[in-house]
């Protein structure tokens, strides 16, 4: 019964069944008719595991970053970096990669980070002469910082996956971000070193685009600062940010609506139902796990092979990212985790340079076909083909998160180092 199940979850993923039904089918089969358990296990698990308190902060961050697309915190946030760097050689994508990564410090999505920063840098871009491929593959490669400059949502699923301090994950990926933002920025120059240069801004003129952008810019001072002075827990400072960005948009720039948080709400409710359906069925292989014991069986092998933290961390990255080319981060996160936390536990691996490794290798998936998220996002948002777009992420912005993944594999310190200071 269980190779039946692997089997028709396997063929259900051929056929394009969503993730969540593939979770769900597969691991009832293999609990119900192969375990023999009864289904008020899958109740109780299926309860337990979308009613953690931590997971409250993905709805309220997405919301959070949704509402200031909608009352224009975004936009501002984008004139700034655009007057500071826009007269650097490919100033306009180093603009792009900066917004990206500061957007990431309000809402922690990837996918609202691309539709909300390229809607905008990418007719900018295009008109000043920058390839549209091009743009829209920056576009897509950026948005990966999402994933790391706190607050995260896939730090939050980690470390509910894991019982990970979230305060220590978060921090864990700032050094990260800026690594893989800094080797952005130099594809960047070295991609545009022929591109025309843009008229410097003004002392006066940046000094506006500051003003004006001021409650964008102290969004994340006030999230992480909370957090980490101990004012508010991590999902409290969701809700903090979620009631800031109103008061942004509603009482300082008077640009968002009721119309805008009617739009902003139901844009949160259809990306968080997406998440949770797969966590909820998620909960399922989690319990055939538990009772096959397949996670200790993986820990005895690894074991009596001699398996080191090095070529583990190499074998774990090549697994995550040939299923992150099939599945999306979240299923991905939930298949693997659970499995390969007690190996890394056994072999003494610290569990934020395990996060941040891991954090690599699948964001790589949303680089990747047939199922790269991302690149399909920035293909729809700036016009062009999917096939082009992926087309310019290979090989040049592929290299370049490989070579970040191995930089983070050999220097556990960026991981590490900041949270010891939390």
């Amino acid at each position: 019964m269980i190779y039946l199940a692997v089997a028709l979850g396997l063929i259900a993923l051929a056929v394009s069944v969503p993730i969540f039904l593939v979770f769900g089918l597969s691991g009832s089969i293999v609990v119900i008719a192969a375990l023999d358990l009864p289904w008020s296990i899958l109740t109780q698990v299926t309860f337990d595991s979308i009613t953690k308190y931590i997971l409250l902060a993905i709805p309220l961050f997405i919301f959070s970053g949704m509402v200031m697309v909608e009352g224009g915190v975004a936009r501002r946030l984008i004139d700034v970096f655009v007057d500071a760097v826009g007269h650097w050689r490919g100033g306009l994508g180093i603009a792009m990669v900066l917004a990206m990564g500061f957007f990431g410090a309000l809402c922690g999505s990837i996918l609202a980070a691309i539709v909300a920063i390229g809607t905008v840098m990418v007719p900018i871009m295009i008109k000043k002469g920058y390839p549209r491929a091009f743009v829209a593959a920056l576009a897509a490669c950026s948005g990966f910082l999402d994933a790391l400059i706190p607050p995260s949502n896939g730090a939050i699923i980690y470390c509910s996956i894991t019982g990970e301090n979230v305060a220590k994950a978060f921090a864990s990926g700032v050094l990260p971000g800026f690594v893989f933002g800094g080797l952005l920025i130099l594809v960047v120059i070295w991609k545009c070193r022929h591109m025309e240069k843009l008229p410097k801004a003004s002392f006066s003129k940046l000094l506006t685009s500051i003003y004006r952008a001021i409650p964008g810019l102290l969004t994340p001072f006030i999230i992480l600062g909370g957090i980490y002075s101990g004012l508010f827990s991590p999902t409290e400072s969701a809700a903090v940010a979620g009631i800031w960005a109103i008061i942004a948009g509603m009482l300082l720039y008077r640009e968002l609506t009721f119309k805008g948080i009617w739009k902003a709400l139901r844009n949160t409710v259809i990306t968080t139902s997406m998440i949770f359906a797969i966590i909820a069925t998620a909960s399922f292989m989690s319990v055939a796990l538990t009772f096959t014991r397949f996670p200790h069986k993986i820990i005895e092998a690894a074991v009596s092979l001699g398996v080191t933290p090095l070529p583990y961390l190499f074998s774990l990255g090549a697994v995550v990212l040939i299923l992150g080319t099939f599945i999306e981060v979240v299923p991905v996160m939930y298949l693997t985790l659970p499995i390969a936390v007690p190996v890394a536990v056994a072999l003494n691996i610290d569990m934020l340079h395990l996060y941040v490794v891991f954090t690599a290798f699948v964001g790589l998936g949303l680089l990747t076909p047939p199922v790269c998220v991302g690149a399909y996002t920035a293909a729809a948002m700036s016009g062009e083909s999917a096939q082009n777009v992926i087309r310019e992420i290979f090989p040049l912005f592929f290299l370049t998160g490989i070579v970040y993944a191995i930089i983070l594999i050999f220097f556990p310190a960026l991981a590490t180092w900041l949270p010891g200071y939390t």
